[in-house]
Parts: C-alpha cells; sequence; structure tokens
C-alpha cells in the first residue's frame, strides 16, 4: 500500500517543523471530524490514551466517534513541547462539556513518533481532568473548528 506523504515528515529539524505539525494536528482534532483525524494515522498505529489501548485506524475512528459524542463542544489547544528525529512531545489543554452542562478542562501531555511518510505510528497521551465551577471559567471562546491564529496560546493562557 502506498501512502502520500503528510508533511512535515520527519526528522524534525526546527522548532518551526514541530509546531506546523502540531499545529496541523489540533485543526484536526477540532473539527471532530474522525475519519479525517484517523488518516493522519498509519494503519496499524498504537495508541495508548488514558487507560485505553487502540490500535489501528477503525479503532481510532470509533474511539475518536465515541469520545465526541461524550466530550461536547470540544476545543483543543496543542503546544510542542521538545522534539527530536521523527518524534514530538506535546502538552495540551482542551474544554469541553458533559450532556448535564458541566464544563471540564482536561490537561495532559502526548509523546509522538511518525514514520517517514509523516504519518503518527505511535501516540501515548496522559490525561487529567478538572471540573470548571461554570462555564465563565472557560477560556476557549472560538467558534466550533479551527482555533483562530490570533488565539492565545497555552503559555499566553498561563496554562
Amino acid at each position: 500500500m502506498t501512502t502520500a506523504p503528510r508533511p512535515p515528515l520527519p526528522p524534525f529539524e526546527t522548532l518551526e517543523q514541530a509546531e506546523q505539525k502540531a499545529r496541523l494536528a489540533e485543526d484536526a482534532w477540532n473539527s471532530r471530524d474522525p475519519a479525517r483525524v484517523a488518516l493522519a494515522y498509519t494503519p496499524d498505529s498504537r495508541w495508548r490514551n488514558r487507560d485505553r489501548f487502540i490500535q489501528g485506524r477503525d479503532q481510532i475512528e470509533a474511539f475518536l466517534t465515541e469520545k465526541w459524542a461524550t466530550e461536547l463542544d470540544y476545543r483543543l489547544i496543542k503546544q510542542v513541547w521538545a522534539y527530536n528525529g521523527n518524534r514530538i512531545a506535546v502538552r495540551f489543554a482542551y474544554e469541553w462539556h458533559d450532556a448535564t452542562g458541566c464544563w471540564w478542562r482536561s490537561y495532559g501531555n502526548e509523546n509522538w513518533a511518525f514514520d517517514e511518510h509523516g504519518l503518527m505510528c505511535q501516540r501515548h497521551a496522559s490525561i487529567n481532568d478538572l471540573a470548571l465551577a461554570g462555564p465563565e471559567q472557560r477560556l476557549f471562546h472560538w467558534p466550533q473548528g479551527r482555533r483562530p491564529d490570533e488565539h492565545p496560546s497555552l503559555s499566553d493562557l498561563g496554562l
């Protein structure tokens, strides 16, 4: 099977390359389109997400479909922490609410490994959830979809 390259391709030699790759991932996840997101991973990609172990695009798509059915009005920001060769580490935060209207901010770290085509072959995510006292504590207020370029980063928000 031939895979179309998904630039930028490893090795990631500059912060700009790593940030571009992280922003493309953030944009895809903010689309909340499980099929679109799954295409950024190798067909046999391996994930650890909290306490779940997932392998392959079909399981990734099923996981994300379930996730976004319960994590409503999801908005995500990723920020590069470190990069080297075919690996990138990011920290992230996302806000969402549950079916009862309770708002949450989830914080975490991800370690990514990419194949030569720029597809992610491994994703290890550690995530913690913080219940917000109310919607007034939200910090991510852009319309659903891609975060505007002028929106503050995690560091700018003090997260």
